[in-house]
């Protein structure tokens, strides 16, 4: 099977002199839907799953928080779902802190959060639930500016469906606020808002969608 229980709380590995580590915040057992994998039929995907030794009677989509220490910072990369639900029912996250604790990284030594774009299983971890006060606020948060823009823009909470207004709320009674007391950065692709680490466009998935290269030495990730 692909329960949450099967995944392990963290892993470790190198890069050149870096140190990384990702952490399982949990686990979306998303039911089989033809509209999900635009270029595969559910038997397809049936057939995937059951050739990695995958069998269940959904798509496991687990999520993952990385963290990498450049010697100099203790960076992480998004925050995970923060437990909390989200106008579409992402699954089961909220296991970020326990794990983070078993891997030995205490959050209050995270120095730079690295934000790739406003998804509710990526920022919903950076707030608590009800009074969105921040979870982590000794960390400087970087987040790209066309997807700071993109989401802020007042025009917006009209254009968007039902279901994601209250995302879109949220967003906009938070980050500003947060951004006017100087917790929130905005950067571009191709600026290294950490030494070592380079911002990447990749939008697509959101309109301003980024990735992060880490490089140490010779090695790249």
């Amino acid at each position: 099977g692909a329960g949450a229980a099967n995944y392990k709380p963290f892993a470790k590995f190198n890069v050149g002199q870096a140190k990384v580590t990702t952490v399982f915040d949990g686990l979306w057992e998303k039911p089989h839907d033809p509209a999900f994998i635009k270029n595969a039929s559910v038997d397809d995907t049936k057939k995937a799953l059951e050739a990695a030794k995958i069998k269940t009677p959904y798509v496991p989509v687990p999520f993952t928080v990385t963290f990498v220490d450049t010697g100099r910072n203790l960076v992480m990369f998004d925050a995970g779902g923060g437990g909390q639900a989200t106008p579409v029912a992402m699954g089961k996250t909220g296991l970020l802190a326990d794990n983070m604790k078993k891997a030995g990284i205490a959050s209050a030594k995270v120095d730079t959060i690295l934000v790739t774009h406003f998804h509710p299983d990526h920022i919903f971890g950076l707030m608590a639930k009800d009074t969105n006060e921040a979870v982590f606020p000794k960390s400087r948060i970087v987040m790209p500016e066309l997807e700071y823009k993109f989401w802020t823009d007042p025009a917006l909470v009209d254009k968007v469906p039902d279901p994601r207004k209250p995302l879109v709320k949220r967003i906009q009674s938070v980050f500003p606020v947060w951004k006017d007391k100087g917790y929130v950065m905005l950067a571009m692709p191709g600026s290294e808002p950490v030494p070592g680490i380079r911002m990447v466009d990749t939008a697509g998935h959101t309109p301003g969608h980024v990735s992060y290269h880490v490089t140490s030495g010779k090695s790249q990730l």
